[in-house]
């Protein structure tokens, strides 16, 4: 009884503060099947401009185009049924491929499932038993953690080399064996709330948090990891079809901010996921309002390129010295999980669309933009669902 309670107080607090000009999320059409099992399968729309189409994906595949490196694997998802995908000699859009940093946007899925169970409340402190009660970090919520908006000193985009990235320190060096102690051991340096900044260690925080919610006493790092995995499994992966699986370091903690694989198919049934605001065949996956949260700026300075574990499409352009949000054309309501060399689901909710691009595109060249305005010229070449039907075979 008052667990119960508990659930329908979270459940009725404003989630996502969200903007009014958000763009609707569209519904799972009634005649089409949910893809847990199976894609349903779909054709390209006759009123696309299919010559643009064809060119961007012969950029893509037959003769890459300056700074797209390789493409590995492409899945286009629109009106929920698989309309288009193809995969580079060697690869198939069923095979498992690393997320990178893909990863944060299921880790803010998982958050929102352990709010939808009662576990955990966002506006309230998060946490970590590497700092003192006392201590600023331990009073920051989990909402600001999720949008980067925490305040932390933590180096990853803009560093000038590997040895100055907190990224590599983290995953392969001092932090490697115990990611949370090295996260937990950047200072502040901006009030909490007031700035954006990149910041995978925040996310790995907030997976430990996570973890000690779900698995709150562990005899050992093995039964930590095999009861996180049981939990994410029944709680999501499993309910949305998704073969993910994620890594954990030496402690056995859910690195959370990278490192989870799966097929283009699946990161695609991901994005549907979210696309359908968090419901999955006539079930609440991801408690009401969390999508919008998602894709809601945060509070501060530089917050205009990022939601909650998503990348946003800035209304003015943006004005980072980094090239990371993608221009979806004239509502520019596309959001996105992107991950290192070049991952991608882009979910873009006026065109009911989801385009997934595994690859391996170099650093160098992603700091060109290229992928990202390919991503973009993709995306505009479906109409929007409001001028456009969708056509099945």
């Amino acid at each position: 009884m008052l667990r119960s309670l508990l659930v329908t107080i979270l459940l009725a607090t404003p989630l996502s503060h969200a903007c009014a000009d958000l763009v609707s999320l569209p519904a799972q059409p009634a005649d089409v099947p949910w893809p847990t099992m199976e894609w349903p399968v779909g054709a390209l729309p006759p009123d696309m401009d299919t010559a643009a189409f064809s060119a961007a994906i012969a950029d893509a595949f037959d003769q890459p185009a300056p700074g797209l490196g390789e493409t590995r694997e492409v899945v286009i998802i629109r009106g929920g049924r698989l309309i288009y995908e193809r995969a580079a000699s060697g690869y198939s859009t069923n095979m498992r491929l690393v997320s990178w940093s893909m990863a944060k946007s299921i880790t803010q899925a998982l958050i929102g499932v352990a709010v939808a169970q009662g576990k955990v409340d966002i506006d309230k402190p998060m946490g970590s038993p590497h700092w003192s009660a006392d201590d600023r970090r331990a009073q920051i919520p989990w909402r600001q953690w999720l949008q980067m908006t925490d305040g932390q000193r933590y180096l990853e985009i803009e560093a000038a080399s590997i040895a100055q990235s907190d990224a590599s320190r983290k995953l392969f060096g001092p932090g490697r064996l115990d990611v949370a102690s090295y996260c937990a051991g950047l200072p502040l340096i901006h009030d909490p709330g007031t700035h954006w900044n990149y910041n995978s260690c925040g996310i790995v925080l907030t997976a430990d948090a996570l973890t000690r919610a779900i698995v709150p006493n562990p005899v050992s790092p093995e039964q930590r990891r095999a009861a996180m995995m049981r939990w994410m499994n029944v709680s999501l992966f499993d309910v949305i079809g998704m073969k993910a699986q994620p890594e954990f370091d030496a402690t056995g903690l859910l690195y959370g901010s990278a490192l989870i694989y799966a097929s283009a198919r699946d990161f695609a049934r991901f994005g549907l996921l979210y696309l359908r605001d968090g419901m999955w065949d006539g079930r609440r996956v991801l408690p009401e309002g969390w999508v919008d949260f998602a894709r809601t700026q945060g509070t501060g300075t530089n917050a205009d390129i990022y939601g909650a574990g998503w990348w946003l499409a800035p209304k003015e352009g943006g004005g980072r010295p980094y090239p990371i949000h993608v221009d979806t054309g004239p509502e520019r309501d596309g959001f996105s999980a992107q991950g290192f060399e070049g991952q991608y689901t882009l979910i873009v909710p006026s065109k009911d669309l989801i385009i997934v691009r595994l690859g391996m595109t170099p650093e160098k060249d992603l700091r060109t933009g290229a992928l990202k305005d390919w991503m973009g010229r993709v995306a505009r070449t479906f109409p929007s669902v409001a001028t456009s039907s969708v056509v099945t075979e």
